[in-house]
């Protein structure tokens, strides 16, 4: 793949995020095992915060960036599978004003968990006027928007807790909802760009992804741990609500941040982590497996490189270090626990 300055640039240009495992800065060290090979398809199984599929575009190839969750799909459509659409100043200015009647979901259900009443309603009003846009690309990016600008108002970015308990002033936590969604929608049109690909983002199972003969594929699954958990929802269960506008879902009710229901992974436990990943080597095998994972996680280093070596003859291992930039549980901030290896497994 080449390696132009343009390029080099452009991956620079997705909107960062605090999101749970997002691989930003392991970005140039990806980006420096897949310059080692050929390849014109790149399938990103687990996308999570998109950054992977976003710099994989970048590079040049044509991307499939997958995700069992909404949000990533939403970020992976907005900047990965859009080549052009972006959002005007006009529909903006809309989104943000119409007095169009809403459903009040937010104001009624979240009253004083998260945000103020008027921010309440304000995500209300755009969550209707969203609905109002004709392009799917449009929506995304819209919808991609206002998951940001809440997470921005978030201490940490997550929904695990209510009210403000993590509140230090910071600008992010001070500044205006509106204010912080029209820089979102800043950000992510200046992130949309063509790379001459008809790259397309998907929402479902891994393993109902079709495999591409010599493409890349990516895993960077919720690795299982006894000392923290991968419950994505569980963090962002309200990010997730907007960007499905909590359709399909059964908020627990009994719970103080009424979120929902994990999606089922068989990550979740130490044999189904040991074998999904075992399923998912042999169904890409005809690929280049690229596969992100921590030391602090099961199956071990040792398990991962044996089940790569049952379909692939040639097998490395790059160790990174890595800091996570807040703890949960067990890792807490300024634990030694914090410190963990990220690995980097390459087998062709």
């Amino acid at each position: 793949m080449s390696d132009k300055p343009a390029q080099k640039e452009q991956r620079h240009l997705y909107p960062r995020t605090r999101f749970m495992g997002s691989k930003y800065k392991l970005l140039e060290d990806i980006r420096n095992v897949t310059k080692q090979f050929e390849f014109d398809t790149a399938i990103d199984l687990f996308s999570g915060s998109g950054v992977v599929s976003y710099m994989l575009k970048a590079e040049g190839a044509r991307v499939i960036s997958n995700d069992q969750m909404y949000l990533s799909w939403c970020y992976s459509k907005a900047m990965v599978e859009n080549s052009r659409r972006r959002l005007s100043s006009a529909e903006v200015d809309h989104l943000l004003m119409a007095d169009t009647p809403t459903d009040g979901f937010v104001e009624r259900t979240f009253k004083d968990l998260y945000f103020t009443t008027k921010e309440n309603r304000l995500i209300d009003r755009l969550r209707t006027n969203i609905r109002t846009l004709q392009s799917p690309l449009a929506t995304a990016i819209a919808t991609s928007a206002l998951m940001r600008s809440c997470a921005k108002k978030r201490a940490r970015g997550i929904f695990t807790y209510v009210g403000n308990r993590y509140d230090d002033g910071r600008r992010d936590l001070s500044l205006p909802l509106e204010t912080h969604f029209r820089e979102a929608v800043d950000l992510i049109n200046n992130a949309v760009f063509t790379n001459g690909k008809r790259n397309v983002a998907k929402r479902g199972d891994a393993m109902k992804i079709e495999p591409v003969q010599s493409a890349l594929v990516y895993m960077d699954p919720p690795y299982y741990s006894p000392l923290s958990d991968n419950h994505y929802v569980r963090r962002y269960h309200f990010l997730e609500g907007i960007a499905r506008n909590w359709e399909g879902v059964k908020i627990q009710e009994n719970t103080k941040t009424k979120k929902f229901a994990n999606y089922e992974t068989p990550f979740s436990s130490r044999e189904g982590a040991h074998e999904a990943f075992d399923a998912l080597f042999k169904r890409f095998s005809s690929g280049i497996l690229l596969v992100s994972y921590s030391s602090n996680g099961l199956p071990t280093m040792d398990e991962i490189i044996n089940l790569l070596k049952r379909y692939k003859e040639n097998v490395e291992v790059i160790p990174v270090s890595y800091r996570y930039s807040f703890g949960n549980q067990g890792h807490k901030k300024n634990d030694n626990r914090n410190k963990v290896n990220e690995y980097l497994f390459v087998a062709y």
